[in-house]
């Protein structure tokens, strides 16, 4: 259909949008990985007893059906399968279904799979109730949330005896550890995934994040939301949507389009986007993602630097769950305070809805000189270049700018009048934005790394950092290794080596010389090197051995 829609138009846009689209390679990988989910079609129908009980039958092609009756008080009506509970919890998916309720006969919650069939879980869920028995924005695979929707019922009667065996479905996200600011030694930071997920796939054990690759619904958000890509969305990956967006817009250029529009949307969305191409004006290009979410900031602005003179993010706003609006909101939100603070239209980069497609009014000029080869390196690398060649023909050019809240750019201020340079910032940095300079004692930063998770401030032991929210557009500064505290060295009284920065020994000693085991010749080992400190002990020890139990 969308392919039908794009042949329509033969002018030299249309010509040139329907060659660039049809000639490029698909935007899609290979072989994902996948998750396999198992159903023995075993079904939990719950709500009220009249509504399960007329529905029961039209499913006796399953494995086994549950009915559980919400209603106060109900008669059994010589139903074996038939149970009532108002106190429900329930959480999985398909295939591993776990429902706990207080039944007849249970004095305390029980798991309702194993009191009705001898399982530990059910494989599907059909919820009648108004409110639903799952709170998720997005349901988890093989829960159907129906409420009084007849109309959606009616399908599921047809579809549900169909989800017993083997399902496969893509793995959406890779999620790297080592480069997550969650969190380092105990120092809790970055959280801004798990507040991006609608699908409640992700988790925190307090020091490392999971995600449930079963609940994962393949929304993006988390990824989009991650500073750091320790998630990264994989269907495709980030690299190779930027790499099919150039491709794109520059095969339009060399067809002879003219005025690029990039509109992406969801894949979901593709009878909507067929239905608005109509409208449009030929040089709009619309390229399907898995999901709007899956792409962010660093997408959209290559996309203005590759040629596009607006990118369009087209949607039914109205029908975007909460979490995903926020996510998708903030990221907007930075995009366009970017774009005004250096004098650029906020809509360059904007959320559409579907409906205004009537009002439509395209941008007869590109920002910058579209550039020939695809950015790479990180989507912070692409993000920052991106911003540079924009800065460069922006009529207005400020020094800094503010950002949105939780922003993941910004700078750290130190008193360095109290800081002993003990390095507790640079052991739980997750991006080496503060490092040691390693020949003498001393502190450095590069802005553009801090993702301002936080963990620096909170493992100071002398609470001397501070985050700075910022955006530094001074590309060289924010590049560079600044100097954040610089001291001498305190060398070792016994070899004269250089060992730690003279402000630690000095607040090492002032606090422990009270201290029973540096009483004496003792407290002279604070000031010597690890080798020299170890020397010291076993040469008193071997002159006294009574000393032993002191040292």
């Amino acid at each position: 259909m969308l392919k039908s829609t794009l042949e329509a138009f033969s002018d030299t846009n249309g010509k040139a949008r329907a060659a660039a689209i049809n000639g490029t390679v698909e935007l899609t990988n290979l072989i994902p990985p996948t998750v396999t989910y198992e159903s023995r079609g075993d079904l939990l129908i719950v709500g009220t007893q009249e509504n399960i009980i007329a529905l029961a039958e039209q499913f006796s092609e399953l494995n086994s059906v549950t009915l559980l009756s919400t209603d106060a008080t109900g008669e059994k009506l010589g139903l074996s399968n038939l149970y009532f509970s108002q106190d429900i919890s329930a959480k999985g998916y398909l295939g591993a279904f776990e429902v706990t309720c207080q039944v007849a006969g249970q004095l305390t919650k029980a798991n309702l799979a194993k009191v009705a069939i001898g399982r530990d879980c059910f494989d599907l869920i059909l919820d009648m109730t108004e409110n639903g028995i799952m709170s998720l924005e997005i349901p988890a695979p093989g829960y159907y949330a129906v409420g009084s929707r007849k109309d959606k019922l009616a399908q599921l009667v047809e579809d549900l005896p169909a989800m017993m065996g083997t399902f496969d479905k893509p793995k959406y996200f890779r999620l790297n550890p080592d480069l997550c600011a969650h969190s380092s030694r105990g120092v809790s930071g970055c959280d801004r995934c798990l507040d991006a997920c609608p699908a409640g796939a992700l988790s925190s054990d307090g020091v490392e994040i999971a995600i449930d690759p079963y609940l994962c619904q393949g929304v993006g958000t988390c990824a989009t939301a991650c500073p750091t890509e320790a998630i990264t969305y994989a269907l495709p990956d980030p690299q190779n949507t930027q790499n099919f967006v150039h491709r794109v817009l520059t095969r339009y250029k060399q067809e002879g389009g003219e005025k690029p529009t990039l509109l992406l949307y969801g894949n979901r969305d593709e009878k909507a986007v067929t239905d608005a191409l109509a409208t449009f004006p030929s040089s709009v290009i619309a390229i399907a993602l898995e999901e709007l979410a899956t792409v962010g900031v660093d997408t959209w602005f290559s996309a203005l630097v590759y040629g596009a003179h607006q990118v369009l993010l087209a949607t039914n706003t109205k029908y975007i769950p909460a979490t995903i609006d926020r996510v998708l909101s903030n990221e907007l939100a930075m995009a366009q305070r970017f774009l005004t603070e250096m004098g650029y239209d906020a809509d360059r980069i904007c959320l559409f809805d579907f409906s205004d497609v009537d009002n439509f009014v395209s941008y007869d000029d590109a920002l910058v000189s579209p550039v020939t080869e695809a950015l790479t390196g990180s989507k912070r690398e692409k993000l920052f270049s991106s911003l540079e060649m924009l800065y460069t023909e922006a009529s207005t050019k400020p020094e800094q700018s503010s950002v949105v809240e939780k922003a993941p750019y910004g700078s750290v201020s130190c008193d360095t009048t109290d800081c002993t340079l003990c390095m507790s910032c640079v052991a739980v940095c997750p991006t080496r934005a503060l490092h040691a300079i390693g020949d003498r004692p001393g502190l450095l930063f590069i802005e553009e790394d801090c993702v301002q998770c936080g963990m620096c401030e909170k493992a100071c032991p002398e609470k001397v950092i501070s985050l700075e929210p910022r955006f530094n557009w001074d590309c060289h500064a924010r590049k560079e290794a600044r100097l954040v505290h610089e001291e001498p060295a305190a060398c070792c009284i016994s070899c004269g080596n250089a060992f730690a920065p003279a402000s630690m020994v000095k607040m090492l000693t002032e606090k422990l010389q009270g201290h029973s085991h540096f009483q004496g010749d003792a407290i002279r080992r604070l000031s010597m090197c690890e080798d020299c400190r170890v020397r010291d002990i076993f040469e008193q020890m071997e002159k006294d051995p009574e000393s032993q139990a002191r040292v």
